[in-house]
C-alpha cells in the first residue's frame, strides 16, 4: 500500500447517546463519523483513508476550518475507476475533484428526529439514496451519518412502534370487553332496582288516595257522633291525630320525591351503560347530558353550580353510549379541577369565586372546505371558571390526541377525542386561560 504524508486527522466514530430508541429519538443518538479534510489536500490521501477505514462513508470538506461540502466514498471511487480517472484526478486537490462530482447533500441538525430524517432521504433521487447525511452538531461542526445505519435504526423504531401499537390495541380490546361486561352487569342491577321503584311509584297514588279517604271517614265520624267515647279521645291524643293528619301528606310527598329521584338516577345509570349498536341512532343529547349531571351530583355536593343554556336541538344521529362517556370524562375533569380549587381557596381568604360549570348547546354553521358552502354542526360547550391550564399541560393534552404520541396510559380526554373524531366525524376543541377557566367544545356534524 502506498503511504502518503498527510496532516489529515484520522476519522473518529462518535457512538452517540446510549438510550432506548423511540419515535422521538434524534440523530444525535446515532453513531456519527468525525472526519474533516481541507479541500487543498490531495484526493489520493483521502482515498488512502477510505482504504484503511472500509466503513467510513465519506469526508467533510472544509476550507480553513469552514464547511464547504461533503464527498462520499462511493462518488470518489467511482471517479477514480473511470478510464484515465487516476491519471486525471489522483493527484488533484479535493477542491478540483469536488467540482466534478458535486451532488445534492442532505444536511440536517442533530436534533432532527430519526423518522423525519428518513423521510428527507426518501425525497432524494434513487441514485443518491446511498449518499451519507451531513449532521450539524454545533455551529461550524459537522459529522457524517451512514445512511445504511439510519435505515436500519428507522426500521427498528417502526418495528417497536408496530409492536407497541399491537399491544395497545390488544389491551384496548380487553378493556373494551371488560367495560362492556361491566355495562351489562350494571344495566342488569339497575333494572332490578327499577322494578321495585316502579312498584313503589305506581302504588303511591293509591296509598295517597286511600289515606285521604280514611281521614275523611274519621272526620265524618267525629262530626256525626254526638258523644265520642273517652277511649277514642285518649287514642287520638296518644297517636297525635291532628299532627298525623297534617304530616301524612308531607310524608307521602317526600316518598314520591325520593322515588322519582331514584327512578331518574337508575334510568340515568342505564342510559350511561347503554351498549351502542353497529349503526348510529337518533338521540336526545339534552337528556343524555342531564343524566350525566345527575350521576355526578353526588360528587358536587352543592359546592359547584351547574348552569345549562340549551338551544333547540333536533335528534342527533350518534352512538349515545360513547357520547355519554365523553360527557362524563369532560365534566369529571371540570369537577376535579373546581373541587381542587375550592380546597385551595379554603386556605386563601381572598378567593371569592363560586365554582361554576356552564353547559351551552346550539346549532352553528361553519364554512366548508368548498367555498360558498356551509356545514351545520351541533355545538356542545362545557366551560368552567377554574384556574385554567398551563401551556405545558395544554400541549400535553394536544399530544395525547395524536396517534404518534400516545403514552402507555391513555387519558380519558384522548379517548374522548377519538370517539368524537373517529366515531362521529366531529371535532373536539379546547382553549384555556390561566385564572379564567377552560372550555371544551364538542362539534358533531348535523346530517
Amino acid at each position: 500500500m502506498q503511504e502518503y504524508s498527510s496532516e489529515i486527522s484520522p476519522p473518529v466514530l462518535c457512538q452517540g447517546r446510549n438510550c432506548p430508541l423511540g419515535s422521538q429519538s434524534t440523530l444525535q443518538e446515532l453513531p456519527l463519523y468525525n472526519f474533516s479534510v481541507e479541500i487543498s489536500c490531495c484526493a489520493a490521501e483521502v482515498a488512502n483513508f477510505f482504504d484503511q477505514y472500509p466503513l467510513l462513508p465519506g469526508a467533510i470538506l472544509v476550507e480553513k476550518g469552514k464547511y464547504m461540502g461533503m464527498i462520499s466514498r462511493r462518488r470518489l471511487l467511482e471517479l477514480l475507476i473511470r478510464p484515465c480517472g487516476q491519471d486525471l484526478f489522483f493527484q488533484q486537490p479535493l477542491g478540483v475533484v469536488y467540482s466534478y462530482i458535486r451532488t445534492a447533500i442532505v444536511q440536517l441538525p442533530d436534533t432532527t428526529p430519526i423518522l423525519t430524517a428518513m423521510q428527507q432521504i426518501f425525497r432524494r433521487s434513487p441514485e443518491f439514496f446511498a449518499e451519507p447525511v451531513v449532521v450539524q452538531t454545533a455551529p461550524d461542526i459537522y459529522r457524517l451519518l451512514d445512511v445504511q445505519e439510519l435505515n436500519i435504526v428507522s426500521w427498528q423504531i417502526r418495528g417497536i412502534e408496530t409492536q407497541v401499537r399491537n399491544e395497545r390495541s390488544q389491551a384496548q380490546m380487553i378493556q373494551n370487553d371488560k367495560m362492556a361486561s361491566l355495562g351489562r352487569l350494571v344495566d342488569g342491577v339497575a333494572h332490578e332496582i327499577l322494578d321495585p321503584v316502579n312498584f313503589i311509584w305506581g302504588n303511591l297514588t293509591h296509598v295517597a288516595n286511600y289515606s285521604q279517604d280514611l281521614i275523611k271517614l274519621v272526620a265524618a265520624y267525629s262530626q256525626n257522633s254526638s258523644n265520642t267515647s273517652v277511649e277514642i279521645e285518649h287514642l287520638k291524643q296518644e297517636i297525635e291525630y291532628d299532627f298525623l293528619e297534617e304530616d301524612l301528606k308531607k310524608s307521602l310527598a317526600s316518598i314520591r320525591t325520593g322515588a322519582e329521584r331514584l327512578k331518574k338516577l337508575v334510568m340515568g345509570l342505564q342510559n350511561f351503560c347503554h351498549i351502542d349498536g353497529i349503526y348510529p341512532k337518533p338521540a336526545d343529547l339534552h337528556n343524555c347530558i342531564d343524566n350525566i349531571v345527575l350521576l355526578i351530583n353526588s360528587r358536587i355536593k352543592g359546592e359547584i353550580e351547574i348552569v345549562k343554556e340549551y338551544g333547540r336541538l333536533p335528534p342527533v344521529y350518534c352512538f349515545i353510549g360513547e357520547l355519554s362517556q365523553v360527557f362524563m370524562n369532560i365534566l369529571s375533569q371540570a369537577v376535579d379541577t373546581l373541587l381542587n380549587e375550592a380546597v385551595r381557596q379554603q386556605f386563601n381568604p381572598d378567593g371569592d369565586r363560586k365554582p361554576l360549570i356552564k353547559i351551552t348547546t346550539a346549532i352553528i354553521s361553519q364554512e366548508a372546505t368548498t367555498p360558498g358552502l356551509f356545514s351545520r354542526w351541533v355545538s356542545i360547550r362545557i366551560t368552567d371558571n377554574g384556574p385554567g391550564l398551563s401551556r405545558k399541560l395544554q400541549q400535553k393534552i394536544i399530544d395525547s390526541f395524536s396517534l404518534g404520541k400516545q403514552t402507555d396510559k391513555e387519558t380519558s380526554l384522548a379517548v374522548s377525542y377519538r370517539i368524537i373524531t373517529a366515531r362521529h366525524g366531529g371535532r373536539l376543541n379546547f382553549h384555556s386561560k390561566l385564572s379564567v377557566g377552560t372550555e371544551f367544545e364538542i362539534l358533531l356534524p348535523l346530517t
